[in-house]
């Protein structure tokens, strides 16, 4: 099965490295997958390590948790990434996150800010972001 970030490469060989290396990813779309694969997993401990202390939201990792486990992820589409190579320091990501909520498909369109703290790339928080129902 492909890793649930949409790579084509199994999940052990893809996002769960990440998962138990504490985020220590090469650019900001890896770190992206797999935050994406955290929600779907609902590991909330990986969606706070790998949030930039600045503006991470450690009193609603109870919640963030709850939510993710209450919708069924179905894929993720990167469409455009921003620098974040080794040698960038910042970085932005443009994604559609697609789940079942509620008997109906949903996606979150977002752009997502990175930014890299002693040399790993950290979630710094939206860019922009918009949410549609689809039936």
């Amino acid at each position: 099965m492909n890793c649930y970030c949409g790579n084509s490469k199994t999940y052990n060989a893809c996002c769960e490295v990440f998962h138990l290396n504490n985020g220590k990813t090469k650019t900001a779309e890896q770190l992206m997958r797999s935050r994406y694969s955290a929600f779907v997993l609902a590991n909330g401990d990986y969606l706070m390590q790998t949030h930039h202390r600045s503006t991470r939201p450690i009193s609603e990792k109870k919640e963030i948790v709850k939510w993710a486990k209450s919708v069924q992820w179905i894929k993720l589409e990167v469409l455009e990434t921003t620098k974040g190579l080794e040698n960038d320091t910042e970085a932005t990501v443009t994604f559609n996150a697609y789940f079942y909520n509620a008997k109906k498909v949903e996606v979150i369109h977002e752009k997502s800010a990175f930014i890299k703290e002693n040399n790993h790339w950290k979630y710094l928080g939206l860019h922009t972001v918009s949410q549609n129902n689809y039936k």
